[in-house]
């Protein structure tokens, strides 16, 4: 009996060991919390320093991620997509005169090594080799390389074959070449790969509004995957200024084409919500193997080479489609914990919790007013009239809600800074309240000495709160300003009831775009429009905010296309229309 009571006890213990709850998935919050460089160019910072980046890689070489972007003086590293540690490294040898320290660089692993090379329109740079690049260890693999690329790209294919991509230019297509593994010179002549065709394809009309309006469209960023035998050769288009900026893609049999336009295309697409753009990005694999996308997002309020970075979900369909998931694409997302399927949204279903709720804030600096800061636009910000300590921002949320995570995203108000910096840092205290009168610390970041520019905080557990206060410490440069205080959680009451009305026009006069219009819902704060080019491959997402209307015009004249919408508020989103055809 003795020894039935221990095994019962053993069975007991070993149940509710598998019953405890693991570890809670971590998630992010785009865009991306890098402590981003400064502009170097002086030209580009006349109505303000500001920060800047774009174009960026990530390439999983040894179990660890590197990140190169365009102009930062070094790279990231990590181990998890999440915590980011900076190197610094200039790639400019000595003589060369130019502020573009690897503007958008091309990174590639050959077998133990991880090559790079920066834009240039000369054979004046050289193709840079480590082994060690954790530990900064680098050397020439070849200087100068012989082929002048601007927004290159190589790629090794699984024969051996290595290939360079190319091409920045409102005028000229892509091009590609084959490079000798051993050399690292060009074989043979560079060949054409494709350009743009704006009069088939809206979304590759210049112009923030897809007008072709000032220039003829950008075709650039070019980037190559492989995938079940096929070459998918990605590019971004119409320029990286516009919300609308999004990555497309041609597949072809053979690494040197001819290509044909996926249908789906783009496929990387965020022309909506707070931080817009999805354009010039790398489509890679993370450790368990599942694809994700990094691309360039847009900011162009002090110069139009103003961006960030964002990082999505992507995958291959069953038919091989290439495509890369934005839905709700600058909420929080869950980070990859083993082998995902992405045709399953990683989306936390946190709610964004203070769009146009009423603020308060310490001072204010001319017009950049406190609502400004919770209007849902990276473009625009609220400035203190300093950036000394004691300066806050409050915000009610309307009601008691479950905040769950907060994403505090700073504004370049009289930024001082030009080029890369290092050990500077932000200070702040984040507290919360149910009635504003009492208060307590949520967050206590007063002796932070990190850069976080747009720093993301995933609470440990959730708290009940009706206002945040967000108290400055200290600023790296500038004054107190943001263009973004985010909350995160769910308000608890209804989700909005299914949208009314919803209406697709399209017509012969032109097949590239369509006037979607539907009814106004007195519970919702913004709508979420998805579109595809079958009812089940809706890839496509747009979220928009106070309207009841918007002009989609990013569509291939030649294909049908499918569309619903649903209502959003601080409870999570109601149900879908039913899917509705634009032939």
């Amino acid at each position: 009996m003795r020894h039935l009571r221990f095994l019962l006890l053993c069975l007991l213990a070993a149940g509710a060991a598998r019953a405890q709850p693991g570890p809670p998935r971590r998630t992010y919050c785009n865009p991306l919390n890098l402590d981003y460089g400064y502009t170097p160019i002086p030209n580009f910072s006349t109505a303000g320093r500001h920060r800047a980046t774009a174009d960026p890689v990530i390439t999983l070489f040894k179990g660890t991620y590197y990140l190169f972007s365009t102009n930062q003086r070094g790279y990231w590293h990590s181990k998890d997509l999440y915590d980011w540690q900076f190197i610094e490294r200039t790639f400019i040898p000595p003589g060369l005169k130019t502020y573009d320290d690897l503007c958008a660089p091309a990174v590639c692993a050959v077998g133990d090594t991880l090559l790079v090379f920066g834009s240039t329109q000369e054979k004046n740079f050289p193709l840079w080799m480590s082994t060690d690049p954790l530990h900064n260890q680098w050397k020439h693999a070849v200087y100068p390389f012989q082929v002048g690329a601007w927004d290159p790209d190589f790629f090794l294919d699984t024969d051996g074959k290595l290939y360079l991509y190319w091409g920045s230019s409102n005028t000229y297509p892509l091009y590609g070449q084959q490079i000798s593994r051993k050399t690292f010179q060009p074989i043979g002549e560079k060949k054409e790969m494709f350009g743009l065709n704006d009069k088939q394809f809206g979304w590759q009309r210049f112009g923030e509004y897809l007008d072709n309006t000032f220039l003829d469209p950008f075709m650039e960023g070019a980037w190559m995957t492989k995938h079940a035998g096929k070459y998918y050769l990605q590019y971004g288009a119409p320029g990286t200024e516009f919300s609308g900026y999004a990555d497309g893609v041609q597949v072809a049999d053979q690494p040197l084409g001819p290509f044909v336009p996926q249908p789906h295309n783009p496929f990387a697409y965020k022309p909506g919500g707070f931080a817009r753009g999805a354009g010039h990005g790398n489509t890679f694999q993370d450790v368990w193997g599942s694809y994700w996308h990094l691309s360039t997002m847009v900011v162009a309020v002090k110069n139009n080479f103003e961006r960030r970075l964002g990082l999505w979900p992507a995958g291959f369909d069953a038919d091989g489609v290439l495509y890369t998931d934005t839905d709700f694409g600058d909420y929080p997302h869950y980070l990859p914990t083993g082998p995902a399927d992405h045709l399953k949204s990683t989306f936390t279903g946190w709610m964004l919790l203070n769009y146009q709720k009423p603020v308060r804030a310490s001072s204010t600096l001319g017009g950049y007013a406190p609502n400004l800061a919770v209007d849902e636009s990276i473009k625009t910000y609220w400035s203190a009239a300093t950036g000394g300590p004691g300066e806050w921002f409050q915000t009610d949320l309307g009601r008691v809600s479950t905040v769950r995570a907060v994403q505090i995203n700073y504004a370049d108000q009289d930024a001082q800074f030009l080029g890369k910096q290092l050990g500077i840092y932000h200070q702040y205290k984040l507290l919360y309240s149910l009635d504003g009168q009492k208060w307590q610390m949520l967050v206590d970041k007063s002796r932070n000495k990190t850069d976080v520019p747009h720093d993301y905080i995933e609470l440990p557990q959730a708290v009940q709160a009706r206002y945040l206060k967000l108290e400055n410490v200290h600023m790296p440069t500038g004054k107190f300003a943001l263009s973004g205080l985010r909350v995160f959680g769910s308000a608890g009451g209804p989700k909005p009831a299914a949208v009314r009305e919803f209406v697709v026009l399209r017509t012969e006069h032109d097949k590239r775009s369509a006037w979607l219009k539907w009814a106004p819902a007195s519970d919702a704060y913004a709508y979420n429009i998805r579109i595809g080019i079958a009812p089940n491959k809706l890839y496509h997402s747009i979220l928009v905010h106070s309207q009841t209307d918007y002009y989609f015009k990013g569509m291939d004249k030649d294909l049908p296309y499918y569309f619903t919408i649903e209502a959003v508020n601080e409870a999570g989103t109601g149900p879908a229309t039913k899917v509705q055809d634009a032939p």
